[in-house]
Parts: structure tokens; C-alpha cells; sequence
């Protein structure tokens, strides 16, 4: 067991005294975490109110109302976390979705409607689904060479524009961040018939070559009957473990944004850091 603390700031600097809409921020732990968070807190510069709330797809987040102009936000967030392995293929898939392909029983399907919606029909992704049938056999087999397929045909980028690229653009250009490929991912399950949905969250890698790093990340996860929500993280070809800090989950990315609100028109700046201690 690893007993660890995150804190995550970030800023944002105005170039004039502004006026705030209410901010959304959805950066609270999922109660289901593979790790166990012992300690949280939240703390917002400036607000007037903060209210903590759940939204339809049962994410935690903290609305907050601003009264005063100003010309910063700042945003801290601290976690206690024990971490303990996690065996991501230590499950039992019910025996009619042991193989790939297979059809989910008609009240799942209905329970998972939202999670199986196609918005992406573009020709370069039905050419990549269509390979993706050599893999078809047994499910984590299949979902394993399924996200190495994703991880080493599309090359990571540490992308600053906001929004995620179409499936389309992802394919043609072979490149995108974390979240670019986790909606290509995601929409490749749901061509296959398979539930997914897009995860936003804390990536806590500790004893690296580089050392220990902590960073926000994307990553997508499919619906396995017996096995649940079974995450894959395309950046790294690997299933999500303990490291995989999930904070908001939704159909798409833009049900799980860590911080919305509007602002009045002016020039910003944004900054973040993070820094990970080891106990």
C-alpha cells in the first residue's frame, strides 16, 4: 500500500476587472475509485457561494457564484489517496459475453442507450472498425488488442487547444492527446455494439523513469456484462488500474469539463501545476 498526496492548482490571470457566470468545476473523486481517497478538499478564490452538487450522469461537482468583478480565479484541489493494487483482469464476464461478439441482454441494452449513441459515421473510422476483426474471440482479449490498436496507430500530443478533434481528423492526422483518443475509442466501441463512455481524471504514475508524476488525463471505458465498466486508457495501451483517479464520467466530453462557466470578453491567461509527496 502507497499513501500518497496530490495537489492540483491552477490559475487563471484577466487582463481587466470581469464579471463571472457560475463556474462548474467537476474535480471531485469518483466514490469507486480503485484507490482510496482518505482526504479531500476544494478551495476557490474568489466566490461568494459555493454549492456542491450531482449532475444527471451522478458526478459531484462544486457550483460557485461570483458577485464581484474580478481579475482571477484560482482553483486548489488536495487529495489523500492510499493506493493499493489492482488487478484490472481479475473479473468474471458472464458466460454470454465471453467471446467478442456478443449481444447484450434487451434490459441492459435499454439501461445503456445513452452509452451506445453514434455521432461519428465518417469513412475513416468505418475502414478502421473494419480491422478491427482479426481481434474478435475472447472479450479481454479482444478489448487488449483492441486499445493497443488505438495506442499505436495514433501517436500522443500534448495538445493545448480546447475541445476534442472529430474521430476523422484524429485518423487522418495519426495524432491527438489523451482525449483525442479516448473519444476515437469511444465511438470505435459503439460501432462494435459495445457501451462506452469518456472519463476525465487524475493519472498518477509513481516510480517512472522520470520519477513520480501526476497530470490530468482522459481515457475511456466499455461495458462488459459481469465485468462492469472495464476502463482503457489509449494513451498507454494498458486497462486502467490504481493510477486512474476518475473524476467526472459522461457519454462524451462535453458532460465531463473540469471547470465551465462563461466569462466577460477579455484576454487570459491559464496556468496549473501539480505537485505529488510520497508518506
Amino acid at each position: 500500500m502507497k499513501c500518497i498526496s496530490v495537489r492540483h492548482r491552477i490559475d487563471y490571470r484577466y487582463d481587466h476587472q470581469v464579471l463571472l457566470s457560475p463556474h462548474r468545476f467537476r474535480l471531485t473523486p469518483q466514490p469507486d475509485s480503485h484507490a482510496l481517497i482518505e482526504g479531500y478538499s476544494f478551495v476557490l478564490q474568489p466566490a461568494n457561494r459555493l454549492y456542491w452538487q450531482h449532475d444527471v450522469y451522478g458526478n459531484k461537482m462544486v457550483r460557485a457564484d461570483f458577485t464581484d468583478r474580478t481579475d482571477f480565479m484560482s482553483v486548489q484541489v488536495t487529495l489523500d489517496i492510499k493506493q493499493n493494487s489492482f488487478n484490472p483482469f481479475d473479473v468474471l464476464v458472464d458466460d454470454e459475453s465471453q467471446r467478442f461478439p456478443f449481444l447484450y441482454p434487451a434490459i441492459v441494452k435499454n439501461a445503456l442507450l445513452p452509452y451506445l449513441q453514434i455521432v461519428d459515421r465518417s469513412s475513416a473510422l468505418t475502414a478502421f472498425v473494419g480491422c478491427t476483426e482479426k481481434f474478435h474471440g475472447e472479450t479481454l482479449s479482444f478489448l487488449v488488442k483492441l486499445n493497443m490498436q488505438v495506442c499505436n496507430h495514433i501517436r500522443y500530443v500534448h495538445r493545448l487547444e480546447q475541445g476534442v478533434q472529430s474521430c476523422e481528423m484524429t485518423l487522418k492526422a495519426r495524432t491527438g492527446s489523451c482525449r483525442d483518443s479516448a473519444w476515437l475509442m469511444v465511438q470505435v466501441l459503439r460501432r462494435l455494439g459495445l457501451a462506452s463512455r469518456f472519463v476525465s481524471g487524475y493519472l498518477i504514475q509513481l516510480d517512472t523513469v522520470s520519477g513520480d508524476a501526476v497530470e490530468l488525463h482522459a481515457w475511456a471505458e466499455v461495458f462488459i456484462p459481469g465485468a462492469g465498466w472495464v476502463g482503457l486508457d489509449t494513451t498507454s495501451g494498458l486497462f486502467t488500474s490504481e493510477g486512474h483517479i476518475a473524476l467526472a464520467i459522461g457519454p462524451g466530453p462535453e458532460q465531463v469539463a473540469p471547470v465551465e462557466g462563461l466569462t466577460e470578453l477579455c484576454s487570459v491567461s491559464m496556468t496549473y501545476q501539480f505537485e505529488l509527496t510520497n508518506h
